[in-house]
């Protein structure tokens, strides 16, 4: 595997960093999941498979659980140790909390000059909102994102992809951190790592502020691939469900005003202001006459961009998702693939249980039984 070698601690809770460590662990890293003795709370969400949270399991698989107590001097020296040994160190704490439990860049960067510590944070390193609290859903309303979602009329609809835990908080760390491995591989120091998750759901809006920055109104429900213009949006079907319609080049958009025999829409794809309506009205009549079924057959094999909107139970039995492989049920719950396909033995681990691999890890760095114990009774462990 192309990370096979490479140890990365994973001091992080809930969604964010655990996704992202999760992409380095599905390519070959050993991620040390380091849990406090109590475990990551999101162990504990349900719903639950055998007594341990089936979200969690979701986003921890091919992982190692070592429990430590990090305020513990004891426990402070043995991660101390393991990030010498270590490549990586992901956290997700707020500004500061590093440096008060003696893991600060500084320290950490001393013990390991090649170490790559990502920190992952709602607002980042600094800023007025640095130690602000946040979830998700505050970081896509500060980045703007929040608010072009919902229809034109309507209030701002949260987004049911949490928009920056997995794009700010987990995709684009991840990249990052690849990036900093190359340059030590290269002969570089390590680095430190600042990543917001508000910086990344502004950066996905690159597209809509150079719209707006060049002229173009940009609001809710009005944005080019928002619900502007008729060739590219939702549409209603008859009896329930709905039908995406993705016809923006004109050939595609031609070719469905040919199959739903409305030729005179044609030349209305771009249409705004009373145009627009029409053809918007006209569009929702048409889609309206048909059953979503009814739809799949006809327009099936035509290259028209248009398919039907799956309800999330319909996802895993579409004959393309079954196709790739991509959703796949394991005695730990519902689990999906990674996005690009990996060799076929990337899962290498269950989701750990807490503490699974303590002994094991904590041996890597000398630990022996009786130490252990010792730990294990005085609560660091």
């Amino acid at each position: 595997m192309p990370l096979t070698g490479i140890r990365v601690l994973d001091l992080t809770r809930l969604l964010p960093g655990a996704f992202c460590t999760m992409l380095l662990a599905d390519l070959g890293a050993d991620v040390v999941k380091v849990e406090e003795p109590i475990g990551d709370y999101m162990r504990w969400a349900p719903p639950l498979v055998d007594g341990q949270s089936a979200l969690f399991n979701a986003l921890n698989r091919n992982k190692r659980s070592l429990t430590l107590n990090l305020k513990s001097e004891a426990g402070l020296e043995l991660l101390l140790r393991l990030a010498e040994r270590s490549a990586v160190l992901v956290e997700g704490n707020r500004p500061g909390v590093m440096e008060r439990l003696g893991l600060g860049w500084d320290v950490l960067h001393a013990r390991n000059p090649k170490l790559v510590m990502c920190s992952i944070t709602g607002y980042g390193q600094d800023g007025p909102f640095a130690s602000r609290a946040g979830h998700d859903i505050n970081y896509v309303a500060t980045s703007g994102a929040l608010g072009l979602n919902g229809d034109r009329d309507g209030p701002p609809v949260p987004l049911s992809v949490q928009l920056a835990d997995v794009g700010g908080g987990g995709l684009q760390p991840a990249v990052a951190i690849l990036g900093a491995l190359v340059g030590v591989e290269r002969g570089g120091p390590g680095r430190r790592i600042d990543a917001s998750m508000m910086d990344g759901a502004v950066s996905w809006l690159a597209l809509a502020l150079a719209a707006r920055g060049g002229g173009e109104h940009v609001s809710r429900g009005d944005q080019r691939l928002a619900g502007r213009h008729a060739c590219y949006r939702i549409y209603a079907c008859k009896g329930g469900g709905y039908y995406s319609v993705g016809a923006l080049e004109p050939k595609f958009w031609a070719a469905l005003c040919e199959a739903i025999d409305r030729p005179d829409l044609v030349e209305l794809q771009f249409a705004e202001g009373p145009e627009g309506v029409r053809a918007h009205a006209a569009m929702e009549s048409v889609f309206a006459s048909k059953t979503r079924s009814e739809w799949e057959a006809k327009l099936a094999g035509l290259d028209v961009c248009c398919e039907p909107v799956l309800e999330l139970d319909e996802v895993a039995s579409h004959p393309q998702v079954a196709a790739r492989g991509l959703i796949s049920r394991a005695h730990t719950g519902v689990e999906v693939r990674p996005a690009v396909p990996l060799r076929p033995d990337w899962r290498r681990l269950d989701p750990p249980g807490l503490g699974e691999h303590s002994a094991e890890i904590l041996s890597e760095i000398g630990v022996g039984d009786e130490r252990l114990a010792a730990l294990r009774k005085a609560g660091v462990v």
